[in-house]
């Protein structure tokens, strides 16, 4: 049940060795047609291409939004940690100095 079911094997077709005496023919390989999709196409309109262009830009928009404001809020605490550290430094330095 588990086992998988290969199809069989494809063989090339034995040609003939040509003797000195005789010419060789060679016969046209058959001609298999393209299997047809029985999946529905999709028929762009010049209205849903401008959609789907629209879509795509407020999309990459909006994520580079949120992106550039993580990154600022990132930037923002940063900034205030190293205010915040150089304050205390500041006490601590002044309260061991005996100020």
């Amino acid at each position: 049940m588990f086992t998988p079911k290969y199809p069989p094997t494809d063989h090339a077709p034995t040609v003939p060795t040509a003797s000195s005496t005789a010419p060789a023919t060679t016969t046209p390989a058959p001609v298999t047609p393209l299997p047809v999709s029985n999946r529905p196409t999709i028929q762009l309109t010049p209205g849903s291409t401008l959609a789907l262009v629209g879509g795509g830009t407020a999309v990459v928009l909006i994520v580079g939004t949120v992106l550039v404001s993580m990154l600022l809020a990132v930037a923002i605490t940063g900034v205030s940690v190293a205010i915040c550290a150089v304050v205390l430094r500041s006490l601590l330095n002044d309260s061991c100095k005996g100020r």
